[in-house]
């Protein structure tokens, strides 16, 4: 399974971005851009790029937090995401990185999902209700969804009608960020706009509980929700090709 890194322009900005791609063959291979968690494009998400390739996707991770000097990223406390981020500019990011992938011939440009992790399953939402050619997203514990970043913004919630792919949203179910009254709200949006989604409940897990390197990492959550992931890229992206 061969990873790199590579380099975006975005907004006149220089953006790293891990890739890891199916091995043999030369595709071209559906793909789906990870969303970074508050830790950065780091080993977690790494990692899960790399299950994604040996599931047959290419799996992208662009680095949000490229516009941030190493020295205020790295501070004592660490930075709050919403301190630093913006939602115009995440859109941008997203964007650039969906437009990578559509322009390279590796990749079928029309079999692109999304997934992500914490504020990475907010920004998975958010690109979903922002970009047309993604055609699936499948947020985990996206947090702040009913809150803009940035000022002069909306939230990714309001913009929920700008999606137009399936959902499959990911919970703990002692998260409170998103909490059991988030889920419902978000569940009675998607179902007044006619937007297909299912949302499965974890007995027992809390934030983050796909995390492997943090201490509430919960390996029943992981292993059940893992699967249904690949299952329903598999349903709408490659599904989608064998369709057509």
């Amino acid at each position: 399974m061969p990873s790199f890194w590579e380099k975006l322009q975005v907004d006149g900005n220089e953006m790293d971005l891990y890739a890891a791609v199916p091995s043999g063959g030369s595709g071209p291979f559906p793909a789906v851009v990870v969303s970074q968690h508050g830790g950065g494009v780091d080993q977690f998400i790494q990692t899960i790029c790399d299950r994604l390739a040996e599931a047959g996707y290419a799996g992208v991770a662009p680095n949000l937090y490229h516009r941030i000097p190493e020295d205020q990223l790295n501070a004592d406390p660490r930075p709050r995401p919403w301190d630093v981020l913006s939602d115009p500019e995440t859109v941008a990011d997203i964007n650039a990185t969906v437009d990578w992938l559509r322009a390279h011939p590796g990749i079928d440009g029309e079999r692109i999902g999304i997934t992500g992790f914490c504020m990475g399953g907010r920004e998975a939402w958010l690109g979903a209700a922002t970009n047309p050619h993604i055609k699936a997203a499948a947020p985990y514990y996206g947090g702040n969804i009913l809150v803009p970043w940035g000022s002069g913004t909306q939230a990714p919630f309001e913009l929920a009608s700008g999606m137009k792919c399936p959902v499959l949203f990911h919970f703990g179910e002692v998260d409170v960020n998103p909490s059991p009254e988030d889920m419902a709200t978000f569940d009675a949006e998607l179902t007044r706009l006619g937007i297909d989604h299912e949302f499965h409940v974890y007995p027992g897990a809390d934030h983050a509980f796909m995390d492997f390197t943090t201490g509430r990492f919960q390996q029943a959550a992981s292993d059940a929700s893992w699967p249904r992931t690949i299952e329903f890229f598999d349903r709408h992206l490659k599904g989608a090709a064998v369709s057509a």
